[in-house]
């Protein structure tokens, strides 16, 4: 009878390492795979960003920077990460919104964005996510992949200095 439960408890405990294994795979599953267009053109006109002084308490921080498809045929943009998880991403054309990008999360998510038009990239920060001892000068980035030949990966700085 007691081996019978140790059979059973094996099993039960390795159905759910593997279920397990599948969530954490569907989280961080693959990344969207894109062709180049020579006719994808993107342009940023600002990169970076310094919220200045901001204090820990204070809530998140935000930034938006906007992206331009300058071509004849659509922009995608995809593979959004984040250096840190205290930091999320977000990608909007008109009433298209993407999900929440961070530093742990992989998707298959693509945002097209039609030629001569614009899309937004809104980047929250939150000064409180490392606790009392996360302050001082903060530098954080944002990666976004294209399909832009010349420009294949954009990189999005941020800055702060977070005091208490």
């Amino acid at each position: 009878m007691g081996e019978s439960k140790l059979i059973v408890g094996l099993v039960g405990g390795s159905a759910l390492l593997v279920m397990g294994a599948v969530v954490v795979g569907m989280k961080w599953g693959s990344s969207a795979k894109v062709a180049v267009n020579n006719q994808a053109k993107v342009s940023v006109e600002n990169s970076s960003y310094d919220w200045g002084e901001i204090g820990i308490n204070d809530g998140d921080a935000e930034a938006v920077f906007e992206i331009k498809n300058e071509g004849s045929e659509a922009l995608k943009l995809y593979n959004v990460t984040t250096s840190c998880a205290c930091t999320s991403a977000q990608l909007s054309l008109n009433d298209k919104v993407s999900p929440l990008f961070g530093m742990h999360s992989k998707s298959g998510y693509v945002m097209e964005v039609p030629a001569g038009e614009a899309a937004t990239l809104k980047v929250v920060y939150d000064p409180n996510f490392h606790g009392p001892n996360g302050v001082g000068a903060i530098s954080r980035q944002v990666s976004v992949a294209t399909n832009d030949p010349d420009k294949a990966e954009l990189t999005f700085w941020l800055s702060a200095m977070v005091r208490k």
